[in-house]
């Protein structure tokens, strides 16, 4: 991996953008939550494509896609900023890998192999692995592979989550513009996954006022044994701009728009997080949906995010 710039601050967030092996540019990030110290929380973010084919609405990695990173690629970024910090023992307590940054885990068979060798390259008994996807169509074979690693593994310590981000079907496939997994299926799916002392499946909501959200088709299709609801804002992007999307989700954790909604959901027995995180992190470039190189190619710069700071 050869590091060709580097965006952030230590205390919070850094962006990098690597060239692979096999000569992809790519963006992986590590971050901390203050104040909790690195040791006890680290979470790295990596990339499963050079670019991402699915182009949903508020995210910034859609403008193009390349093709899939090797398993080769993928390694690469993960052990590049494991070495960096600790070697290959890590001793952090809860230490998240989430294969999201660019890229529809689900339609790479690598993500698969990485994760079945990870517990043998890496010491790190704090390891939680974290799939984020909008569960296309035609992965079956995929999906079940997934939950024999899973099974094999992680059993208790894997972060599964659906992107759902809006209850009607018609506006789902608007903001997510593939073919996908119906409700019904993710929920069946999902009742297989959750076996005992495993973590429940998130249902994963990028709010933006304009989104649908209704409690009754979250109760209809998902038990609350094993699905918890997580709420995000759509963060600063070209896409969410171009596309006028404006979050739901204030700085400070209200809801301008669905407090009914969760208000519902949380009578009903679900739980539900509202998922700020570090505002400064959309300065740096490395919340969910951002993506730096769109904001360096950009002639227009949007001014509530991706105001970067480069190390590199």
């Amino acid at each position: 991996m050869e590091v060709i710039a580097k965006y952030g601050k230590e205390e919070i967030a850094y962006v990098y953008l690597g060239k692979t092996t096999h000569g992809a540019l790519v963006e992986f990030v590590e971050s901390v939550q203050p104040p909790i110290p690195r040791e006890k929380k680290w979470v790295l973010i990596v990339s499963t494509m050079d670019g991402c084919p699915v182009g949903c609405k508020m995210c910034d990695a859609g403008g193009y896609y390349r093709r899939k990173l090797t398993k080769e690629e993928i390694l690469e970024q993960i052990l590049f900023l494991v070495d960096q910090r600790f070697g290959r023992r890590v001793p952090v307590e809860k230490f998240k890998i989430q294969f999201a940054r660019v890229g529809e885990p689900a339609l790479n068979d690598g993500v698969l192999d990485v994760l079945e060798e990870l517990p043998s390259i890496l010491d790190a008994p704090g390891l939680l692995p974290s799939i984020s996807t909008v569960a296309p169509v035609g992965r079956t074979e995929w999906f079940e592979r997934l939950l024999e690693i899973k099974d094999k593994h992680y059993r208790g310590k894997f972060q599964m989550q659906f992107s759902i981000h809006s209850t009607d079907e018609a506006q789902r496939n608007e903001i997510i513009p593939v073919k996908k997994w119906t409700f019904e299926e993710i929920a069946q799916y999902g009742n297989r996954f959750v076996k005992e002392g495993d973590r429940k499946i998130t249902l994963n909501f990028a709010l933006a006022s304009e989104n649908i959200v209704i409690a009754d088709v979250i109760k209809r299709y998902f038990s609350p044994d094993n699905f918890l609801v997580k709420i995000t804002p759509v963060n600063p992007t070209y896409r969410a701009l171009e596309n006028g999307l404006n979050s739901d989700v204030l700085g400070d954790g209200r809801l301008v728009k669905h407090e009914r909604f969760v208000r519902e959901l949380e009578e009903a027995g679900y739980e539900v997080i509202i998922s700020v995180g570090e505002l400064e992190e959309n300065k740096i470039g490395s919340n969910c949906g951002q993506y730096v190189q769109r904001h360096l190619k950009s002639q227009f710069k949007i001014t509530e995010g991706y105001n970067l700071v480069c190390e590199g």
